[in-house]
């Protein structure tokens, strides 16, 4: 793996990072346009993606993380990076062995018949071989690389820098982002896949909790043979489900197969446990008879019961138009950030989701999807990774049931497993579909006649609420941004001083440096103020 040497690796990081935020700030300072600032952000994001490329490890996995955070950074910079694939070389099989026999506590020839030294897989954390048991089992043994850890560890003290500096510097609303969340979100999933015996009890769990469907497959675990750095799993063999031609082979029932795939993830998505936060089609094949194999569980989300009791809650508030209650389980579900003006957040779901429902069908579902976003985007909302990785898994099932049945409208395949769902599940679910069936036109009427009244009022109210957002926004980043650049002037000036032996030039330099230190905090407190007051 390049780039083992932790000061150079820390290094070509670490500058990366300042170079985008220089780039960033100069850009607000010059007032450069909405489409200049986009191209900015792609020529980021190429570099970005070359950086990955270069040092490999860990980055590959923060690239995979960032790409899903569309609703936090630039879509020109989301696009370069939104297709990458975790596939770098394998390591050199002599240290591979190393690390096998050093967690088996013996040679290989002691536990297994014969491994294939060439790797079938690599990515940034493990790489999986071929073996063969002493009883003649194919197995499939997933191996952590070596020196991973470290490259991990160094990695995670730059990010923690780079963290820090955005958190205090970066040119956003303080209280919009939450970068100590979001690194720490980073944290804890990189920190669960690289523990193998994580994802060894998410495939017991898995297996377990599907025992009973019919025509899914989930590969057998050797727990005894299985470590924090070792996977030991059953071998199996299958085409992507997406691959039409193996489909078309075997006389496999594309609809049904469909439907199938839909039923299984259902329970993922709407019921308390764990999914499966990245479902691709390299992750889902298909037997010859049809059965569905899902594989690598390095990846998973959870919903709690309270995270499922709460969506219950939340479409109902939405489908009864209780906007206080919306924001209520919002705030629960942990989307809205602390000290956050609550009640400039109710208008605008009111406005997001004033339309009927019974017209959805007929709607530009991609233009509603990009109003809501930038709707979203205008709140001190930050999705939780949770739910962003359950929103990834269902879009990439959506797209994988497409490929396989085009000629079925999603609605067409869902229905009947959202209804067969809920006949076999929790009465309690039934509350969510009453909801519903009460928000139908005969009781909106009143809700209609409401907003129709209200809506030149609201209007008015929210164009000023943004105005006078807009002006407090602009006065405390203008300052920031004054202060910013003083300190710049300030330490070019104590460089300079100290160059040509000036002590009055590096001393005032230091002075004003210390100025606009104590400016900028300044500025940054009374804009926290305004952001948790709502002036």
């Amino acid at each position: 793996m390049k780039y083992k040497q932790k000061s150079r690796r820390m290094w070509r990081i670490l500058s990366f990072a300042l170079s985008v935020f220089l780039r960033v700030y100069w850009y607000k300072l010059m007032k450069k346009s909405e489409i200049e600032r986009e191209k900015l952000w792609g020529n980021i994001g190429q570099e970005f993606r070359q950086l990955l490329f270069d040092l490999e490890g860990l980055l590959i996995k923060v690239g995979q993380f960032l790409s899903i955070r569309a609703d936090l950074l630039p879509n020109s910079f989301i696009s370069q990076i939104q297709d990458l694939v975790d596939q770098v070389p394998p390591s050199d099989w002599e240290e591979i062995k190393v690390v096998i026999e050093k967690e088996w506590g013996g040679p290989i020839e002691q536990f297994m018949l014969s491994i294939d030294p060439i790797a079938v897989a690599s990515a940034s954390i493990g790489e999986v071989y071929r073996g063969i048991l002493k009883d003649g089992i194919e197995v499939a043994v997933k191996v952590q690389r070596p020196m991973i850890k470290s490259i991990i560890t160094t990695d995670f003290r730059a990010l923690s820098i780079i963290i820090w500096f955005a958190d205090h510097f970066a040119p956003v609303p303080k209280g919009f982002i939450n970068f100590k969340m979001l690194f720490q979100e980073l944290k804890t999933v990189i920190e669960k896949e690289v523990d193998f015996k994580k994802e060894l009890e998410a495939i017991q769990t898995f297996r377990h909790r599907f025992q009973s469907f019919q025509g899914l497959a989930i590969p057998k675990t050797y727990p005894n043979l299985s470590t924090s750095k070792v996977l030991v799993m059953e071998w199996v063999e299958g085409a992507r489900i997406t691959d039409l031609d193996f489909l078309e082979q075997n006389s496999i029932d594309r609809a049904e197969l469909a439907q199938r795939l839909f039923r299984m993830f259902i329970p993922q998505w709407l019921e308390a446990g764990i999914f499966h936060a990245d479902p691709h089609a390299g992750n889902v094949l298909v037997k010859a008879d049809g059965t569905i194999i899902l594989l690598d569980f390095g990846i998973i989300g959870e919903i709690s019961k309270k995270d499922a009791l709460n969506f219950q809650d939340l479409i109902q508030a939405i489908l009864a138009k209780n906007y206080a209650m919306a924001v209520k389980v919002l705030i629960d579900l942990g989307f809205i950030q602390p000290g956050a003006n609550t009640k400039a957040i109710e208008p605008v779901l009111k406005e997001a989701f004033s339309f009927d429902f019974n017209q959805l069908k007929e709607m530009d579902l991609f233009q509603v999807k990009k109003d809501l976003n930038e709707m979203i985007k205008s709140l001190p909302i930050q999705v939780p990774t949770r739910f962003i990785f359950l929103g990834r898994s269902f879009v990439t099932i959506e797209g994988m049931l497409h490929s396989i049945s085009p000629d079925q409208e999603l609605l067409e395949i869902a229905k009947p497993a959202f209804i067969d769902w809920l006949n076999h599940g929790n009465q309690s679910k039934w509350k969510l579909v009453l909801k519903w069936i009460h928000s139908q036109p005969v009781f909106q009427i009143f809700h209609s006649i409401t907003d129709l009244l209200e809506a030149p009022n609201r209007y008015l109210e929210q164009t000023q609420a943004l105005k006078q957002r807009e002006f407090y926004f602009t006065k405390f980043e203008n300052q920031k941004k004054q202060a910013f650049f003083l300190a710049i002037l300030g330490v070019a000036g104590v460089f300079s001083g100290l160059y040509i032996n000036e002590e009055i030039l590096w001393k005032g330099a230091t002075g004003l440096v210390g100025l606009s230190f104590i400016t900028y905090l300044i500025s940054n407190i009374n804009q926290k103020k305004w952001l948790k007051g709502g002036e």
